[in-house]
């Protein structure tokens, strides 16, 4: 939390803010120190006072500029916040030695308990005073009010005392001017800390004091801590307390002010709705200011490291250009000490170029930092009106303070590379001509960097994305992207190219598959990025496929359903392939007229689509009409099995890779024994039909809790 520290300290007195007040143009300032910063504009009666300096209005025109805009409606809106008045048309007046601040006419005593203050009884404030805010330098004129009618900010105060709260090892007077001495007591009805010469000063224990009760200061801080939060009142109505939030004048107001006041023709929500939602504002602002410190926080150590990098590079460099310096002639060793020389001035540069950001960005992370700290306790504030005070300049802050680590903030401005080599060829008699050639770009590229974010699968496809390293300056011809069988074999090449993402097809479903990716250009192949291991979908959702049917077949229902406009039989297969582990898919017949029989099963890709699926060799189906079954493979009929079909009978498929098994069902009954086994390599779901028919298919299903599937060992062999 020692980032926040300047967030907490007056731009006056430079110590922790007392008694805060918020100016209109959202800075803060400690009460006292506003009283001291305090300046006398002239009366309004006596307008040849303006020149008694003698200066002319010229001498005024810098503070006239600026009320010009502070006091604009359309400007800062300033005009309607309580606590001043519009500017009049004479500027602030002015000694011959500048405006006329006014300190205490006589050394003031030390503050006096509070409870026996009352409003009335503190200094006047001088009439037409005007208070310049030290921050943004901002001038305004003071109401009948004076600083009493600025809002305290109680949220700023809050924090501050939870701070120094945490640092203090002691609780410290709260009442001593120089050097607080260890508070002894503490005053439950006050809430002040006293050490004993103050409490004997301001709070003797006599008259209506007598009956206050002083505890221990540890225990007073933990009453303080447990004691109910303060009511704010309006300062335009002290009596009455804020209750509503103007939208329009963004700003907590109170009944009166919408009764009697200037708020009443304003739009107003509810207190604290505008609370919770100013600070849900805040806490999503910060979101995006936090990861730009943690990006600023890696940065810097991209930027140290960089330092390394540059001192390892620099020896390096060094030892092979001496190594090549000493193998010349003795002519070589006058121009050694120049290059060498030139080396190390190159190195220098480097190092504080990268020093120089490095500070630059500890200083702005430091402050970004303690901005977000003060945020962050600023939110845990109870207090609606106190933190609607502060939650607009806040939150334009956070914004600010995020644009600042814009573009190219976070980029190195200097390579960690030296791009230089030593031309060791020419002869002695072109030895004055020798220097340093260029040597950017060349060798092999890096490794490439996997984008995890953007890496995923989908069914039984794989999408992989990567780049080059950021600080890699070395040319990039294409890419090898690689895959293993997805049952920890062996790499193969599956992409070649220039692009930086690939998405591969066709993979097995319940697999894990390996993956990485290499570079290549004109002087050799990179080393390979990191492997990353990707898990396809364990059961499989496909539909039937346009792109590979028969023109006869007519698809709907996003390509989940089916029928014919043929008497023929013709052939549709799914879009999805399977060669491993256990899938199980489903058909419903939609429609069923005069008995035809539409066959069911699994096919090669190049399986006949002009006839009846289990004609040729290359399908394994059961066809079915409304009284029996049988099975078919390479225009042979086995099994005949009494069970037909019907309109909104369900046909599944059950294809099992670890036992090399096919299995039919009718309405979840299995139809028949074993249809088919010793089952290989790649298939597709398929169906033949003809007009009479219309099915829809249904993916994505569990495996039917009578079957329990076989596990396969490494060799192959059925568990």
């Amino acid at each position: 939390m020692d980032e926040m520290e300047e967030e907490l300290k007056c731009p006056v007195c430079g110590s922790f803010f007392r008694e805060p007040i918020i100016l209109p143009c959202s800075h803060n300032i400690c009460l006292a120190c506003a009283r001291n910063i305090l300046v006398q504009t002239p009366d309004a009666e006596s307008p040849q006072s303006s020149r008694a300096s003698g200066s002319g209005v010229s001498d005024y025109d810098y503070l006239d500029l600026d009320k010009m805009s502070l006091y604009s409606e359309a400007d800062s809106g300033y005009g309607s916040y309580g606590g001043f008045v519009s500017a009049p048309t004479t500027p602030c007046q002015k000694s011959p030695n500048g405006v006329r601040v006014f300190p205490p006419a006589v050394p003031q005593p030390p503050p006096q308990h509070h409870l026996l203050q009352q409003p009335g009884s503190l200094p006047p404030i001088p009439r037409n005073s005007c208070i310049t805010c030290p921050q943004c330098h901002r001038s305004l004129i003071l109401d009948d009010r004076g600083l009493r009618g600025f809002p305290k900010n109680r949220v700023l105060e809050g924090v501050v005392d939870r701070y120094q709260q945490s640092k203090a090892a002691a609780l410290k007077c709260q009442l001593c001017e120089k050097s607080p001495k260890e508070a002894t007591v503490m005053c439950e009805q006050c809430d002040v800390f006293y050490c004993d010469p103050c409490r004997l000063r301001c709070h003797p224990p006599r008259g209506p004091l007598a009956k206050h009760r002083l505890v221990p200061p540890a225990q007073g801080r933990i009453s303080r801590r447990a004691s109910p939060r303060k009511i704010s009142t309006c300062t335009e109505h002290e009596l009455e307390n804020l209750s509503m939030y103007c939208v329009q004048c963004k700003m907590p107001v109170c009944y009166q002010c919408l009764e009697e006041g200037k708020h009443g023709t304003h739009e107003v929500k509810a207190l604290g709705a505008m609370w919770k939602l100013h600070k849900g504002q805040l806490s999503q602002a910060l979101n995006g200011l936090s990861d730009r410190a943690t990006e600023a926080k890696e940065f810097l150590v991209q930027l140290r490291n960089m330092v390394q990098h540059i001192q390892e590079n620099g020896v390096e460099f060094e030892a092979c250009l001496v190594a090549q310096c000493d193998a010349l002639i003795d002519a070589l060793n006058r121009r050694k000490a120049q290059l060498l020389a030139r080396v190390n001035k190159e190195h220098e540069h480097k190092l504080k170029v990268v020093r120089d950001q490095i500070s630059h960005c500890t200083v702005k992370l430091r402050q970004t930092t303690g901005l977000m700290e003060y945020c962050l306790e600023v939110i845990k504030e109870n207090d609606p009106s106190g933190f609607l005070q502060i939650s607009d300049a806040l939150i334009r802050r956070v914004h600010m303070t995020e644009s600042q680590w814009g573009k190219g903030t976070l980029t190195p401005r200097m390579n960690s590379d030296f791009d230089l080599t030593l031309d060791s060829g020419p002869l002695l008699q072109t030895i004055h001509q020798l220097d340093f050639v260029q040597m950017k770009g060349t060798g092999v590229p890096a490794a490439p960097m996997l984008q995890l974010e953007e890496c995923c699968t989908q069914n039984n496809s794989a999408t992989l994305s990567w780049k080059q390293p950021p600080l890699s300056t070395i040319a990039v011809d294409g890419y090898i992207l690689e895959l293993d069988d997805g049952n920890g074999g062996q790499f193969r090449e599956v992409y070649v190219g220039t692009e930086t993402i690939c998405t591969v097809d066709g993979l097995h479903f319940n697999s894990t598959y390996r993956s990485r990716v290499k570079a290549f250009n004109g002087s050799g192949v990179g080393q390979y990025s990191k492997t990353l291991i990707m898990q396809t979908s364990e059961i499989a959702w496909f539909t039937f496929d346009p792109a590979s049917a028969h023109p006869d077949i007519m698809f709907s229902n996003d390509n989940l359903t089916v029928t014919c406009n043929s008497y023929d039989d013709r052939v549709v297969m799914g879009n999805s392939a399977f060669s491993r582990g256990v899938h199980y898919w489903e058909m419903t017949v939609d429609r069923y007229d005069n008995h035809p029989d539409p066959a069911f099963g699994v096919a090669r890709a190049d399986v006949l689509k002009d006839v009846m699926l289990g004609k040729d060799d290359k399908a394994w189906a059961m066809y079915v009409d409304n009284n029996r079954s049988w099975f078919m493979h390479n225009n042979s009929h086995t099994n005949r099995t009494d069970g037909g079909i019907s309109k909104g009978a369900t046909i599944g498929v059950l294809l099992d890779f670890t036992r090399g098994l096919l299995i039919f069902l009718i309405n979840d009954e299995q139809q028949g024994p074993v249809a088919f086994e010793a089952l290989e390599g790649v298939y597709y779901p398929a169906i033949s039909l003809n007009r009479n028919v219309q099915v829809t298919l249904h993916t994505g299903l569990p495996i039917p809790d009578f079957y329990t599937p076989g596990e396969a060992d490494p060799t192959g062999s059925v568990c």
